[in-house]
């Protein structure tokens, strides 16, 4: 994932004010990544579908903590979860993620292996009034709205690395 999928605000510049410029009211707010959704927990941006792998930087790292949703009534996220090893994209992957879609937030999906390419199937697989947070590594946090182009284009990804 070299170009952002949506806005790339610098590293420098995260705050929870310029987040929430970009992100809608009554978002389905999605992380993928360790520092990405540890960040968002520490602005207490609670995010409804958290994916991460334990790894930043291919460092071994602790999970972020796991917070009580105070929106979603005081609930700590179910776990769910899932192999993928690096630059692939499991079944596995995409089923706990399709199952992380209807089930009830927040829902933390805990890869062993790598979960950098669990974008893509969570752009295309993602409710309608999703936003995906991730991080473009030594630049800044990535802020996708899900619209049908960013669906189009990453199902395209998914149709040419042969998964659905």
């Amino acid at each position: 994932m070299k170009i952002p999928l949506g806005v790339l605000i610098p590293n420098n510049m995260v705050t929870y004010e310029r987040i929430k410029k970009e992100i809608p009211d009554d978002s389905f707010v999605i992380t993928v990544g360790d520092r990405s959704t540890e960040n968002m927990i520490k602005l207490g941006i609670i995010p409804s579908l958290q994916i991460v792998d334990g790894l930043e930087k291919r460092q071994r790292r602790t999970y972020p903590d796991v917070v009580r949703d105070v929106e979603h009534g005081g609930r700590i996220p179910e776990i769910i979860k899932v192999v993928n090893p690096p630059a692939e994209i499991t079944s596995e992957s995409i089923t706990a993620i399709c199952r992380a879609f209807s089930s009830k937030p927040p829902v933390r999906i805990q890869v062993d292996g790598e979960e950098d390419l669990l974008v893509i199937p969570v752009c295309v697989h993602a409710p309608e009034n999703s936003v995906v947070l991730y991080g473009q590594p030594n630049q800044g946090l990535v802020i996708t709205v899900i619209n049908d182009k960013v669906r189009n284009k990453t199902k395209n990804i998914l149709d040419v690395m042969g998964r659905e």
